[in-house]
C-alpha cells in the first residue's frame, strides 16, 4: 500500500466538493466575486478547506476566532457561520480594497456582527490585543498572510490562544517548494524555517496535512 496521499485530479476534486461541501449561498457568491479579481484570487482558500474550518469551529466549541490574513473574507465567513450567536472573529488585514468585498458578503450572510475587522500590520494588531488583555482568550487562530512573518504571528498566537486551543497555518507546503533545497525565495525559506520550528516545539501537538497548499494544525498544550 502506498504511503502517499491520493492524487487529487480535477475530476476527483470536483467530486470531493460535490459530495462533502455544504456551502452557504453567500460563500459561493463570494468565491465567484473573488475569482473575478483574476490573479489575486489564488490567495483564497478552497471550499473544502472552508468546510473543514466550519467543522473545526463546531468540534472545538469555539466562541472566539483570530484570523491573520482575511483577503476577501471567505475563511472568516466560514468560521462566523458556525460560531454561536455570541461568537466573534477578529480578522486582521492590510487591504481596504479586498476587505470591502469581505464586509459586503459578511453583511449579506447576516454575520457582520460576528466579525471585527482590524486593518493594519497584523503584528501590531496582535500586540494591541495582548495589551487589551486578550491573552488566552481565543479558541482558534488561522494564519494565512505574508510568509516571512509567520513565526511572529505564531508566537503571538501562542499567547492569545488558550491552552487547548488550535492554531492553523495555511500554505505550509508552498506548492512543494519547501522540500526543494534549490528554492531560496524569501517566502520559501520562511515557511521552511516555520515548519522546522513547529516540528521541534514541545508547547504544541502538531500535524501538517496536504489540504490545499498544506495546512498545519498546532494544538497549544500549555
Amino acid at each position: 500500500m502506498s504511503r502517499r496521499t491520493i492524487t487529487m485530479t480535477d475530476r476527483l476534486h470536483d467530486y470531493l466538493v460535490a459530495q462533502s461541501v455544504r456551502e452557504h449561498p453567500v460563500q459561493a457568491r463570494l468565491r465567484e466575486a473573488t475569482a473575478a479579481l483574476g490573479g489575486p484570487a489564488g490567495m483564497q482558500i478552497s471550499p473544502e478547506q472552508g468546510a473543514l474550518m466550519r467543522l473545526l469551529v463546531e468540534l472545538t466549541g469555539a466562541r472566539r476566532v483570530l484570523e491573520v490574513g482575511t483577503f476577501t473574507g471567505y475563511s472568516a465567513l466560514s468560521c462566523a457561520l458556525s460560531l454561536p450567536e455570541d461568537g466573534r472573529v477578529v480578522a486582521c488585514d492590510l487591504s481596504e480594497e479586498w476587505t470591502a468585498i469581505a464586509l459586503a458578503h459578511w453583511a449579506e450572510a447576516g454575520v457582520a456582527d460576528k466579525v471585527e475587522l482590524r486593518l493594519g500590520p497584523a503584528l501590531d494588531t496582535l500586540d494591541r490585543l495582548l495589551a487589551e488583555g486578550a491573552a488566552d482568550s481565543f479558541d482558534m487562530m488561522f494564519i494565512d498572510a505574508d510568509k516571512p512573518n509567520y513565526e511572529g504571528y505564531y508566537e503571538a498566537g501562542l499567547k492569545l490562544v488558550r491552552p487547548g486551543g488550535l492554531i492553523l497555518a495555511d500554505n505550509t507546503l508552498w506548492g512543494g517548494s519547501v522540500a526543494d533545497p534549490e528554492d531560496t525565495r524569501e517566502s520559501t525559506l520562511a515557511l521552511r524555517a516555520f515548519n522546522a520550528r513547529l516540528r521541534d516545539d514541545d508547547r504544541i501537538s502538531l500535524s501538517l496535512v496536504p489540504i490545499g497548499d498544506g495546512l498545519t494544525f498546532a494544538l497549544r498544550r500549555r
